[in-house]
């Protein structure tokens, strides 16, 4: 039974939010799902790209200290939910992109700014200056050079809605990889207890060599890292993830940590914290609220692990 279900299976592959993207199907080789899939990811990414100068989002950006702009449902309640989550002030802050690319640590032209200017960028990272309107559905950036970016938040709604797709046409079960966020769906096919084994990325190795394994049910798994990308200058070396306390790197005994909730962009807002927090959170790990458990790996390769 088991044979026969791996055996009938299809996937595909291509470039989308910046990384390469991967489908796969258990159980059926309906093509057409993964073409719907893929113009579904594509539709996303016209509205939320803050790498092209049109899009929802860069509407909001250009409009910074002028005017509220509208927008669709789905991308206003994408911006409510990180502005929301912005607020709590854990370490997610969707307004930080002015200081990051003042740094641009993994670009040619990183470099580390004087004390002034991460001050005067760190002026326009406030969440609380952002205006939400739920009636028109209008995002207002109060200041000229705020910037949002959904960057570190829009894999994981993207993920979750190609889930939702996948269940429309009854798909038993598959693998929603979009660059390194991964999203399984149904019970493994390839194991007898249905669960779906995932390795935890090495971080002083290349992309793709584990640390170790975890095995887990269906679940959406998405890691943060200092490793990804690094500015090394004058014996001194920083990573890109970005304090939105300080406007510096931050400061942690962390390498990375990988998440695993029930849904994606649940992982993508939880790994934030607890990445910030450096540490297991008591009482963080809640099945019925769909955290289900994480794995840090810190500096000194000591591996921790929290239910997983």
């Amino acid at each position: 039974m088991i044979e026969d279900f791996t055996k009938k299976q299809i996937s595909q592959s291509g470039r989308g939010l910046g990384t390469i993207i991967t489908l796969q199907l258990f159980g059926s080789t309906d093509k057409y799902i993964l073409d719907e899939s893929f113009a579904l990811i594509a539709g996303y990414e016209d509205r939320l790209t803050v790498n092209r100068d049109e899009s929802e989002v860069m509407d909001i950006n250009h409009a910074a200290g002028k005017h509220p702009v509208q927008v669709s449902s789905s991308t206003y309640k994408l911006v409510k939910l990180a502005v929301e989550k912005s607020r709590e002030n854990f370490g997610f802050n969707a307004l930080i992109g002015p200081v990051v690319k003042l740094w641009h640590i993994g670009f040619k032209d990183a470099h580390v700014p004087t004390d002034q200017q991460i001050k005067d960028r760190m002026a326009l990272t406030h969440p609380e200056d952002v205006i939400l309107d739920d009636v028109n559905q209008t995002v207002f950036l109060t200041k000229p050079g705020m910037e949002l970016d959904l960057g570190g938040i829009a894999k994981g709604y993207i993920a979750d809605r190609i889930r939702d797709l996948w269940h429309a046409y009854d798909v038993r079960a598959g693998i929603i990889n979009l660059g390194g966020n991964v999203l399984f769906v149904g019970s493994s096919p390839r194991r007898e207890n249905g669960k779906w084994v995932l390795g935890v990325q090495d971080p002083k190795l290349k992309r793709g060599e584990n640390l170790t394994t975890a095995t887990v049910d269906e679940c959406s798994a998405v890691t943060s890292g200092t490793y990804e990308r690094v500015l090394k200058i004058n014996g001194q070396q920083y990573h890109h993830i970005i304090d939105p306390k300080t406007g510096y790197p931050v400061k942690t005994n962390v390498a990375g940590v990988t998440l695993f909730t029930r849904d994606s962009v649940q992982a993508e807002i939880e790994c934030k914290r607890l990445f910030f927090a450096g540490k297991p959170i008591e009482g963080w790990q809640n099945n019925e609220a769909g955290r289900y458990g994480a794995i840090f790996v810190y500096n000194d390769d000591r591996i921790e692990r929290v239910n997983v």
